[in-house]
Order: C-alpha cells, then sequence, then structure tokens
C-alpha cells in the first residue's frame, strides 16, 4: 500500500510516496516537486560485510535525458559517462549522509538517485539529497537521523531560502547547506559577481555575513528536519538487527605502546609532517614487533602498527590543544614557506609554480575564442550551453609518493577543480567573454592541494593578463576538540586533516570570501566557533595574499601570449565586416591569420593573433571597410536594377570602395554594383587595390541584373 507524505517547506510543496516503486530495494521513494520525478533507492547487502574498518557506500546521482524530452546529445543515443554535475552532487549526496552511518558498519550499501522528471524551477541538487535521506532514513538500515539541503541566496540585500533557478541568476551568494535538526555536517559556498552600471562586482562576502547566512540556514534545516522525521515515521520500515563491529586491539597492547615508545613515535611524527606517507610509523612498528615482549605474547605486525596508529594520533591531538604546537613545530596560526614563480613555461600562455611547505602545484593557463569553450548539456535546456571558465585538476600519484599509473579524472579531482573554480571565477571580469582553461597539476602534496590550486590560478590568470577584480588565495583550516578544548589549525597538513575533527577550505580577495567548502567529522559546530575559525582563516588568506601581491609585480608577460585588438565601430555595420555569408570576415581571418570576435550588442570588434604586424594590419583593413561604407550613399535601397540597367549594358562609374574580392562602384543611372576581383582583368589579379582606386572613374560591363542586386564587370 503506497504511502504519501505531504510537506509545504521554504515555499515548496513536496510530496513523497514510499512503498510504490522498487519495493524490493532496503528503502525508496518517489519525490515530486512541482513538476520534477525523484527516485532514490537504498540497496545494503548485510550478508556480504568487508574486513577491513570502513563504511563501503556507493552515491550515484544520474540524470536521463528523457527526464526533459529530449534525446541525448552525440552520435549514440543513450546516457554514459556520468556529467561533471553529475559526479558532484553524488559527492554532495555522499558527504551529507556518510556521517549517518554508525561506526562499525561494514555492509556494503549503494544509494542511488535518478532524475525521471525534470523541472527547471526546481534546483536539482537539493531535491536529490531530501529524497536520498528520505529513503534512507525509513529503510531498515540502522539509521534514525533525517538530513536534508537548503540553499541560500542573496537576493537585493535580503537572504532568501531555496531560490528557484532563475532567482539564483540574480542572487550574489550561492550557499549549500546539509545538516540534521542540531547539526551542521557540510557547507558549500561561491560568490556570484555581477554588473552594476556596467562595472564588474566581485561580491565577495565578509565572515560575519557568511556566518549570520549559515544561521538562517540552520534554522531552515531544523524547521525541515523535524517536519520530515515526524511525517516519515509512518513509512519507515522495522530496522534489521546488524552486527555493528567492533575493530580494537588488546589495551594491553596499546598501554605497551605508549608506555614504552611514544618518544620514538614521537620522532617519526616530526618525519611525518614532511610526508603523508606512513613509512615512519611502520619502521616505528617493526621495531616494537622485535621485541621481547611482542615476541613471546605472539602479537601480529598488523596489531602492532594499529597500536602505533592510536598512539601516535593521541600524541599529534594532545600537542595541538595542550602544548599548542604542532608536529612540525608551527604554532596554530602559522603558515609554512611560500615560494612563487611565474611564467617559467615559455610556450605556455601563463604558468604559476606554487609551493606551500610540501605541497607544490604547477598551474597553466590557456586562453582561447569565446567559441573554443567545452560544450555541455544542461538536463532542463533545450539548447547546449558553453562553458567559458574551466579549472582542470590533476593529482598523479608520484606527488604522494606512490607508484601509480595516471588514469581518468576521479571524483575527488572533480571535486577539487570545482572548488578552485568558485574561488576564482567571480573575479574575473563579466565583460570578459573569451574562454580561459585553468590546468593545475600537483607536484607535491601535504596538505590542501586544492587551495594552492587557487593561489596558483589566481596568479595564472594575472599572468596571462585576464582582467581580475582582485588575487585570490586559499588557506586550509582545522579544529582538533578534546573534551571542553579545542584548537583551530591554519594551513593544515595531511597528518593534521587524517586526525583532526574537522577540515574546512576557504578563499577569497582581500575584501572578502569567494568560496568555501566545509566537512564537519564531530557531528556540529557551534556558530560562534565557526565565527572564529572563519576569522582565523581571513589572517592566514591575507598572509598569503601578501606574498601573492609582491610576486605578481615581477611578472613579466609570456611570449607566448596572444596579442589582442579591441575598437568599436558602428553596431549597424557588422554586416560590412561579416560579408555575404561570412565571406568578408573569412577572407580577413585567412588572409592576415587572425581570430575575430565581433560583439554585436557593444560595436566591439576584438582581433586575436601571434603576430601584433597582422593584427594591426587586420584592424586597419576593417577600419577601412567600416569607413568606407559609411561614406558611400545608400542610393541602391529601394532602386529596381532591372527598370534601369539590361545586361551588357556598358555604363560609367565610380569606385566606391576597394575590399579584397573586388570594388563597389557607383553608378551614373543610380545604385551601387559589385565588380567582383575574378572581373577586373583576364590576368590574374591578387588584390583589387591593385588595380582600382577609391574615387577612379571607369567603364563597366552590367553582367546580371536583379531587382536588387547588380553585378559588374570590366568593359
Amino acid at each position: 500500500m503506497t504511502i504519501a507524505c505531504e510537506f509545504e517547506l521554504n515555499g515548496k510543496n513536496e510530496i513523497f510516496e514510499f512503498n510504490k516503486v522498487a519495493k524490493q530495494a532496503n528503502g525508496s521513494v518517489l519525490l515530486k516537486v512541482g513538476d520534477a520525478v525523484i527516485l532514490a533507492t537504498v540497496a545494503c547487502e548485510f550478508d556480504n560485510p568487508v574486513s577491513e574498518d570502513f563504511t563501503p557506500l556507493t552515491v550515484q546521482y544520474i540524470e536521463k535525458t528523457y527526464a526533459s524530452a529530449k534525446l541525448p546529445g552525440g552520435f549514440i543515443k543513450r546516457e554514459g559517462k556520468p556529467s561533471d554535475f553529475e559526479t558532484l552532487t553524488s559527492r554532495v549526496i555522499d558527504r551529507s549522509l556518510r556521517p549517518l552511518f554508525p561506526k562499525g558498519f561494514v555492509y556494503p550499501t549503494t544509494i542511488t538517485v535518478m532524475v525521471l522528471s525534470a523541472d527547471k524551477n526546481v534546483d536539482l541538487q537539493t531535491v536529490a539529497l531530501n529524497a536520498a535521506n528520505a529513503a534512507l532514513y525509513t529503510s531498515n538500515l540502522p539509521i534514525k537521523k533525517s538530513v536534508c539541503g537548503v540553499r541560500i541566496g542573496k537576493i537585493d540585500g535580503e537572504l532568501v531560502v531555496n531560490p528557484n533557478q532563475n532567482d539564483l541568476t540574480n542572487s550574489t551568494l550561492d550557499l549549500y547547506i546539509a545538516g540534521s535538526k542540531d547539526e551542521l555536517l557540510m557547507i558549500e559556498m561561491k560568490s556570484i559577481s555581477s554588473l552594476e552600471e556596467k562595472n564588474h562586482k566581485t561580491n565577495e562576502i565578509v565572515e560575519e555575513n557568511l556566518v549570520e547566512a549559515i544561521a538562517f540556514a540552520q534554522n531552515a534545516l531544523k524547521n525541515s528536519n523535524i517536519s520530515y522525521e515526524n511525517g516519515f515515521e509512518k513509512a519507515c520500515k522495522e530496522k534489521a538487527i546488524v552486527e555493528l563491529v567492533e575493530f580494537s586491539i588488546d589495551e594491553k597492547v596499546i598501554s605497551y605502546v605508549r608506555e614504552k615508545f611514544s618518544n620514538d613515535i614521537k620522532e617519526a611524527i616530526k618525519k611525518l609532517a614532511k610526508s603523508e606517507r606512513a613509512t615512519q610509523l611502520k619502521d616505528v612498528a617493526k621495531i616494537i614487533s622485535k621485541n621481547e615482549y611482542c615476541i613471546s605474547n605472539e602479537i601480529e605486525f598488523n596489531t602492532i602498527y594499529e597500536a602505533v596508529s592510536i598512539v601516535k594520533r593521541e600524541l599529534v591531538r594532545a600537542m595541538i590543544v595542550n602544548d599548542r604546537v604542532r608536529a612540525d613545530g608551527r604554532g596554530l596560526k602559522d603558515v609554512r614557506p611560500i615560494s612563487i614563480e611565474t611564467n617559467i613555461l615559455p610556450s605556455a600562455h601563463s604558468s604559476c609554480l606554487f609551493t606551500r611547505g610540501e605541497t607544490q602545484a604547477i598551474v597553466i593557463g590557456t586562453l582561447a575564442g569565446h567559441k573554443d569553450g567545452q560544450m555541455y548539456e544542461v538536463l532542463t535546456d533545450k539548447s547546449t550551453s558553453m562553458e567559458n571558465f574551466m579549472v582542470h585538476y590533476n593529482f598523479p600519484g608520484f606527488s604522494v609518493g606512490e607508484a601509480k599509473p595516471i588514469f581518468g579524472v576521479g571524483r575527488r579531482e572533480l571535486g577539487h577543480g570545482n572548488l578552485a573554480k568558485k574561488a576564482l571565477e567571480s573575479t574575473i571580469d563579466k565583460k570578459f567573454s573569451d574562454t580561459v582553461r585553468i590546468v593545475s597539476e600537483i607536484l607535491e602534496s601535504n596538505g590542501s592541494s586544492s587551495m594552492a590550486t587557487v593561489c596558483g590560478g589566481s596568479l595564472a590568470l594575472k599572468a596571462a593578463r585576464i582582467p581580475v577584480s582582485n588575487l585570490v588565495a586559499g588557506v586550509a583550516m582545522g579544529m582538533v576538540v578534546e573534551d571542553s578544548k579545542y584548537a583551530i589549525l591554519t594551513d593544515i597538513m595531511g597528518l593534521e586533516d587524517h586526525d583532526g575533527d574537522m577540515d574546512f577550505k576557504v578563499a577569497g580577495t582581500k575584501n572578502g570570501i569567494t568560496a568555501l567548502q566545509m566537512d564537519i567529522k564531530l557531528g556540529g559546530i557551534e556558530l560562534k566557533v565557526l565565527e572564529e575559525a572563519l576569522l582565523q582563516a581571513k589572517e592566514g588568506r591575507e598572509h598569503i595574499l601578501t606574498i601573492m601581491e609582491e610576486a605578481s609585480k615581477d611578472i613579466i608577460s609570456s611570449k607566448a601570449l596572444p596579442k589582442v585588438e579591441e575598437f568599436p565601430i558602428d553596431s549597424s555595420k557588422m554586416m560590412v565586416v561579416i560579408g555575404k555569408g561570412g565571406a568578408t570576415i573569412k577572407e580577413i581571418i585567412e588572409k592576415y591569420s587572425v581570430s575575430i570576435d565581433l560583439d554585436r550588442d557593444n560595436g566591439i570588434v576584438k582581433v586575436t593573433g601571434d603576430n601584433e604586424q597582422k593584427i594591426n594590419d587586420a584592424c586597419e583593413f576593417i577600419k577601412t571597410l567600416v569607413n568606407n561604407a559609411n561614406s558611400s550613399k545608400p542610393q541602391s535601397k529601394n532602386i529596381d536594377f532591372e527598370k534601369l540597367y539590361s545586361v551588357d549594358e556598358v555604363v560609367s562609374g565610380r569606385v566606391e570602395r576597394v575590399v579584397d574580392f573586388g570594388a563597389f562602384i557607383l553608378l551614373s543611372k543610380g545604385g551601387e554594383g559589385l565588380l567582383h576581383i575574378s572581373k577586373i582583368s583576364d590576368k590574374r589579379v591578387e588584390k583589387a587595390s591593385d588595380v582600382l582606386s577609391v574615387g577612379q572613374e571607369i567603364e563597366i560591363k552590367v553582367l546580371k541584373v536583379q531587382k536588387d542586386r547588380i553585378e559588374l564587370g570590366m568593359k
């Protein structure tokens, strides 16, 4: 029997239908919001536990093009590789729901979310998480807490919960938060730039205002989750009795390692601060395994190594919380040493080698024309969209000393690249329409390579002469909580990320935050503590920005950077530059080896190329073409040539304009005709201007007459 639950929350009417479809899954739901219909299912194998200490959870968000009444684009008419949006949405759902699984839950679980019907006014990312939560909450898995998502916009200075997609285009803030009725679990945020009185505005958000927006979202989350938990109760299945596996070792072994080998582990920790690899800890475990106590008690190496890891975590956290010092000797607010080199790749448009401690990224910028962007499809759009700013992040194994080949891009790499894109995008002048690709190759990694990508990417934009409002720096923050004590860490390394309770990444300019990503492992954070953490991140960001600004003063443009010239013309004369069927503009492009972009709205002509002289020549040619068009008399309009002229008639005329493909002749009886370059002489003519000049009087023959057009040839 179908069970329906209907809610009116945050201005949206939501209808959840349980026990209607996919009934063999552990949990399933159909969620309807507007014209959007989402199917979410949870499937778990209780009889197939894994032997490792982790929860094998897989989340898939899938869009089907039939949901928007269209076929898949491309040659193959079947959905294939997930789009970036699908992958990133899968990550959002995973990061939001994974904290709900209890420790020791080692059973393979798959959450599948499918869009069956789409609505362009519905935020599919938010609705997808809410559907997945409903399927999980009402399933027979041992989970009794609801988690949902809300998106916060800022429109006309006012915070708005779950704005529709049209309203979001007018927002200066995109804040996505997932949480339960009393805990925040995941936060993603970006600023959205705008044009105000034709001036670019980045719309960074200051720390205090961001905390206010998060508090606003927290209230919406609380109301929604209370409603869900009360409403879903009648649809909940009986919870399965599942063994939660305890991965524990004898406390005596841990005590022995703690008492006898703490100093050895402390020395190993100092070396771990320079690498994410655990080689040093394994060496300590090998030494302990040869001890008489371990041999006589037949303690296995894996047990000893786990005990060493437990003691290591205790020592790292105690140093931070009690001694206020970190494994590498830094204070809690200290940023590791930074070095920057720009344009070190002579054949690239721009490049930046950014090194912070043991994390290093070489970030490369490439420019192209507006039409060279990445084409992609949005489910609710009938036409193809174009992405003109891309950030691609790559994380090869050698960056952490691993001997593994480079394969395709994974979810983590897509996520890190997307975070860097969010951080940088709002600083690029909205009037800049060319395509920009930023590629970050991680060469070393020991803590927050995504923030190194932001810093290097911002300098790569600057080195490529892209118009940006300000430089952007990013810093990774962490937190360790022990009882009533806590410590906030600036510029965390891999060791602190692994053993800490929270990590979040903050990027922004000197004016405020442009992007933020936060995952909270400890099950919630007080807003007062969050504000303190954001203000400490601001100090670190400003420190890094000072170093970046100093480095930007020494940037010497790459010789590979394309030359660009822009100038305005009368918008009504754009067709003169384009020519019939695009013939004129094609001829200019081929002759001068340039790229030409025409902005018909603003009358701006942009000429790009590698040779400065050819660019100048092309610009002069276009200007001459337009000037000649402006000076010619518009006599051809409303003239019936068939009444004035006959084929083979010889008439006199004056050369009005000379172009590469011929000349326009002002005729004695009225009107204007085209003398094509192929008709000027019996011999080959390279340039019409070699034979004809403006103002020259000539006699010509009428070759072809149409009502509104006449073609001419030399007598």
